[in-house]
């Protein structure tokens, strides 16, 4: 294996295999903004990204960056074109021109750039072990972020342009995602049908009233349910710690008819109450996981000093635990409010009533062949945004309050 080790064999090797990846993903992005039937071409891209991946290699200290970076992207763009007969993006270059040039460009860029990285001071000899791996590393990282951020993009991105099209649109071209912006507010039209004709205000206020109650009534339990096990002494006290997760050992799906005969017998099917009931079982025990793990970072010596100063153990966990422990009850809030806000099978289970549908079992409601497929991404759509708002606004909090109790105070 240590022929492998020499700078031009591994830029052959990862510019061939990154190459792949790029013109995958300029292909797919192509068809989804043009409609054209765009392919990688991986048997060209092979070769292409394996050359220029030793002319990254080969390049020259002394001669200008800029000027060695145009050169290899204009080598890059001749060879894809000329393997592949010319046509780089398997269709013809005569057919949306300007778009298939700004595909090459970004081709060359997504190219030349992160292998430039990936081979940053690397000799054309020998490697040492050391430079073989720090290379190895920075492709696969930077192949982790590409992968990792293209299924979630594409998939949005698609579910997007889809609710902003007419029916008439989808059915002339299913592949085409661009927009038509002269028919600027009318992009909206699924959007203003859903809240107009489909109930979806009520849904969402449905949906962010249980998420918030859901939160309030686990924080009621989990709290003082944590601060037992983290601080208390008593009977069975390490067996209920190792024990709060077992629930999760049992998939909701096993659980799903005896909550639905139960429910529908006790009369709290087909309720906002009965959710509130159920929702919190399933958002209790990871909160008290969570918790229980930062209680126990906050030193008991200050606990300590209050119950010396002659406050009892009620107020000591008020007024000094609590507010200790504002990121880690932060993120808790945070996590429980995205469970209780994304779950679907019990919603979908128990409320049979249009009025009291949360938003996922309203969204569940568009998935029928009499209601158009733009309808049904929009809903998506509506369901996503606040809580990737919410998320994105409150993620330091998140990050924060489930790293805190990781070190002991």
């Amino acid at each position: 294996m240590s022929f492998l080790r020499h700078g031009y064999i591994l830029g052959v090797g990862i510019g061939a295999l990154w190459a792949a990846v790029i013109a995958t993903v300029v292909a797919i992005s192509f068809s989804l903004l043009t409609g054209d039937p765009a392919t990688p071409g991986l048997i060209a891209a092979l070769p292409v990204g394996a050359i220029t991946g030793v002319l990254i290699i080969l390049r020259k200290t002394h001669i200008s960056v800029f000027f060695q970076t145009v050169i290899i992207g204009l080598i890059s763009i001749i060879l894809l074109t000329l393997f592949r007969f010319g046509q780089p993006l398997g269709i013809s270059l005569s057919q949306n021109s300007l778009a298939q040039v700004l595909g090459l460009i970004l081709f060359a860029f997504s190219l030349i750039w992160p292998l430039s990285k990936f081979f940053s001071e690397l000799p054309v000899n020998k490697l040492t072990r050391h430079e073989f791996e720090e290379s190895i590393i920075r492709f696969l990282t930077g192949f982790g972020y590409l992968f990792f951020i293209s299924i979630v993009v594409i998939p949005f991105f698609i579910m997007l342009m889809t609710s902003l099209k007419s029916q008439q649109a989808l059915l002339l071209n299913p592949l085409d995602y661009s927009l038509d912006l002269s028919k600027g507010w009318d992009l909206f039209r699924s959007y203003i049908e859903l809240f107009r004709d489909y109930n979806f205000g009520n849904y969402l206020l449905t949906s962010f009233f249980v998420s918030v109650m859901t939160v309030v009534i686990t924080l009621l339990f989990s709290i003082p349910g944590a601060y037992a096990v983290a601080r208390l002494r008593f009977k069975g006290q390490a067996m209920m710690s190792r024990s709060i997760l077992l629930i999760y050992m049992v998939p909701m799906i096993v659980l799903a008819l005896p909550i639905y005969i139960a429910f529908s017998m006790v009369g709290l099917r087909n309720s906002i109450f009965g959710i509130l009931l159920i929702y919190p079982v399933t958002t209790i025990p990871v909160a008290l996981y969570m918790l229980q793990g930062y209680f126990r970072g906050i030193p008991a010596e200050i606990e300590e000093a209050g119950l010396m100063d002659g406050l009892t153990r009620l107020k000591v966990i008020w007024q000094i635990t609590l507010p200790l422990s504002l990121p880690a009850i932060a993120s808790v809030s945070l996590y429980v409010f995205m469970i209780a806000w994304n779950e679907f099978l019990l919603a979908f289970m128990l409320l049979d009533d249009p009025s009291k549908f949360t938003l996922t079992r309203g969204v569940a409601m568009l998935n029928s062949s009499e209601i158009p497929r733009q309808h049904l991404m929009a809903g998506s759509v509506i369901a996503t945004i606040p809580i990737m708002l919410i998320f994105l606004g409150l993620e330091k909090f998140m990050t924060k309050g489930l790293t805190a109790g990781s070190v002991k105070g």
